[in-house]
């Protein structure tokens, strides 16, 4: 069947290619965050390993929600590693940095994704679609404020 959500098809096709990138951001924020989970030791072990366990499981909601709403305005979302890597902005982490390089760069790989829910905002609101600006609102409320949080814990 013809979809007709009062999108046209090239609109739909804009959003969910920048929401095809805020996936692969999301996705690969979700990977470094949970590696720095397993992987994060020091005086700050407890409390970082239980912020990045708070933090992946909430983009592992997240990317689920992203990818439905692709697939709600009719295109397919991306789902494999190869796929995200071309299109994500985010540095996928090799090895285990020090707690605190950890911390910057979970500010750095945050605020990418905050921004990139950002760009795709004004497609999304100039072709009234609501429910995908939505989803961008809460996506940069979150990412600023896990932002903030971890930013804080840098600041003596």
């Amino acid at each position: 069947m013809t979809i007709d959500i009062g999108i046209p098809a090239q609109n739909r096709q804009q959003i969910a290619e920048g929401l095809s990138r805020l996936l692969a951001d999301s996705y690969t924020l979700y990977l470094k965050t949970h590696n720095y989970h397993w992987n994060v030791t020091g005086p700050m072990f407890n409390t970082l390993h239980t912020m990045f366990e708070a933090q992946y499981t909430e983009l592992a909601a997240a990317v689920d929600e992203i990818a439905e709403r692709i697939r709600a305005l009719d295109h397919p979302a991306p789902g494999s590693y190869k796929a995200f890597a071309k299109l994500t902005s985010i540095e996928e982490e090799e090895g285990a940095p020090s707690a605190e390089e950890m911390i910057k760069k979970l500010v750095l790989g945050q605020e990418a994704v905050a921004r990139t829910a950002r760009e795709v905002f004004p497609l999304a609101d100039e072709a009234h679609d609501e429910p995908t600006a939505d989803l961008l609102t809460q996506r940069m409320q979150v990412h600023e404020k896990n932002a903030w949080m971890l930013r804080s814990m840098l600041q003596s």
